[in-house]
């Protein structure tokens, strides 16, 4: 992937339960079945990777109960370790086109609001003296989710995905560092619960719909006058750029006595410098 991304959605308490039940009824709409029946999830890349857009477009597009159909046999043979049949390689390519395009769909019909923020991929390590600060593109995330906030006068939580232990704790150490001991981070508690949860992606379809939209950040969403120009997939660019340009936050930030037009989705060319954005 040409970015490290990170990001992911802010969506209201009220809308969570009517926003899982739309991705589950999306996700057997489009396959005939739920993926984690089958030891899988609605990753970007398992939806999104180019075998999948080879696979839905080699033939003719199928109608619902041929590609529900057709979709089911191709993960039941995956249980069964055999290999799937040409019209079920088209049918999960297409379930899998169907879906990501449905994810976009109902966070729209929902209210959600994507924060994200890349830095180029291979960045470096940190320099010396800075393990113990949070890096500048997760404060920008901070600060743009705190914006939001503001603005909607309501309280957010931080939800992620769990990775490895050591690693999320490092993360937390941090978070914590961040928000107690820098004035910045103790103006951010006002509106942000400064106590991260974590969750399984596998079980959380916030989480994995968040992940579909930083896969196509990552591959898709590009800012040229800001540095952000490495060449992604026209693909993906064409189909959810705008669903992206649309979905994410835009409202107001100030700083030394200026306010100034901010949007959800930022660049970081280096998380180590001075900040610039």
């Amino acid at each position: 992937m040409p970015y490290e991304v990170r990001g992911g959605i802010a969506l209201h308490a009220g809308e969570l339960w009517p926003f899982i039940q739309s991705m589950r009824e999306s996700e057997e709409a489009a396959f005939g079945a739920h993926l984690s029946d089958y030891g899988s999830e609605l990753k970007g890349y398992k939806l999104l990777d180019k075998k999948r857009f080879a696979w839905a477009a080699q033939d003719a597009t199928l109608d619902d109960v041929a590609r529900r159909k057709h979709a089911l046999s191709f993960l039941n043979r995956g249980v069964r370790r055999e290999s799937p049949t040409r019209v079920e390689f088209t049918a999960f390519g297409q379930g899998c086109m169907l879906m990501a395009q449905s994810v976009f769909r109902i966070l729209r019909d929902h209210d959600a609001t994507v924060f994200a923020c890349a830095v180029p991929r291979g960045i470096g390590r940190r320099p010396p003296g800075s393990t113990e600060l949070l890096r500048k593109d997760h404060v920008f995330l901070l600060e743009r989710y705190f914006y939001f906030l503001e603005e909607k006068r309501d309280h957010g939580l931080l939800v992620m995905d769990q990775s490895e232990k050591k690693a999320d704790r490092q993360f937390v150490s941090l978070l914590r560092r961040y928000f107690t001991l820098t004035n910045t981070g103790r103006y951010r508690t006002v509106w942000i619960v400064p106590a991260p949860l974590f969750v399984s992606s596998d079980m959380s379809y916030p989480i994995q719909a968040a992940d579909v939209c930083i896969y196509c950040i990552n591959w898709g969403f590009r800012m040229p006058a800001r540095g952000m120009s490495a060449e992604g997939r026209p693909e993906i660019g064409q189909e959810y750029g705008p669903w992206l340009a649309q979905l994410q936050f835009k409202g107001q930030g100030y700083r030394d006595g200026r306010v100034y037009d901010t949007y959800g989705i930022v660049y970081v060319p280096d998380p180590y410098t001075a900040r610039e954005a």
